[in-house]
């Protein structure tokens, strides 16, 4: 058909209607979520080897089917770290070396995989490095630049603007919609490169602590009940919650830790 050629795709890219992911494969996804939390070293072949042992007919491939749609991958020393979209433009790693020494100094982005009762969906983190503070999150059925935008100009609008802001190479956060509000504040961008494998341990130690501290222990039914249970989630994260690598403050009394940032925020 003429949009078809218009558009430069296929007719049968056109007429394709996605299928919904089985309840089957929704259970395998929970199950290997939770095993790449507590061994997130492990890769498709050993996780389906693990998850054969404990009564599942999957192998392999399939596996490896589902981490790529979950956004899950192996924690290790490799070439290449999240591949960007085509023409996005590759920023240097700016963290090497560097000591966290204080609020707003660097700021940290991620995406992780959340598993409901029936589906699952995606959560976005804005994170200050130094006081481990959860300034922003959003939420989204689809692992889009939208939603990843929006979290990030709430942290702006609310927290100001840090030094550094360090992401992987995601094309959420390669995309020019990210990186122009950050450009326009001043703010210096840093993407995880080749070997960096380690930079992101402060926001998988958040997803570890969101997932078996709340999520895991609920089936929420809708993405209204998500929303609600990760607001007060992360409130009690940062206001209440102490933590032992903050000598058991809460992330609230380390970021507003002097008059100055109170005065700011």
């Amino acid at each position: 058909m003429r949009q078809c050629e218009l558009l430069g795709l296929c007719r049968s890219s056109w007429y394709y209607q996605p299928q919904p992911v089985s309840q089957a494969d929704v259970r395998l996804m929970r199950r290997i979520d939770e095993l790449h939390l507590a061994h997130p070293f492990l890769g498709a072949r050993r996780l389906a080897r693990m998850l054969q042992r404990e009564g599942f007919d999957v192998w392999r491939r399939h596996v490896g089917t589902l981490m790529q749609l979950m956004g899950v991958e192996a924690i290790y020393r490799k070439r290449r770290t999240s591949i960007p979209a085509k023409g996005h433009q590759i920023y240097p790693y700016l963290l090497a070396n560097v000591a966290i020494e204080r609020s707003n100094q660097a700021w940290a982005a991620d995406i992780t995989y959340l598993p409901m009762a029936q589906g699952f969906a995606y959560l976005v983190a804005i994170l200050d490095l130094y006081s481990r503070k959860v300034l922003s999150v959003r939420v989204s059925n689809a692992m889009s630049t939208d939603f990843c935008v929006e979290a990030l100009e709430e942290a702006l609008t609310r927290y100001g603007a840090p030094e550094i802001f360090n992401t992987d190479q995601g094309s959420q956060f390669t995309a020019d919609d990210f990186t122009q509000p950050l450009q326009a504040k001043g703010v210096r961008v840093s993407m995880d490169g080749k070997g960096r494998w380690v930079d992101n341990v402060f926001v998988e130690r958040l997803w570890r602590s969101v997932k078996y501290e709340d999520l895991y222990l609920h089936a929420y039914e809708t993405m209204r009940e998500l929303k609600v249970a990760l607001a007060n989630y992360f409130d009690f994260y940062n206001a209440h919650r102490p933590h032992q690598s903050l000598d058991y403050r809460t992330p609230d009394e380390v970021y507003f830790g002097t008059d100055e940032m109170k005065k700011t925020a």
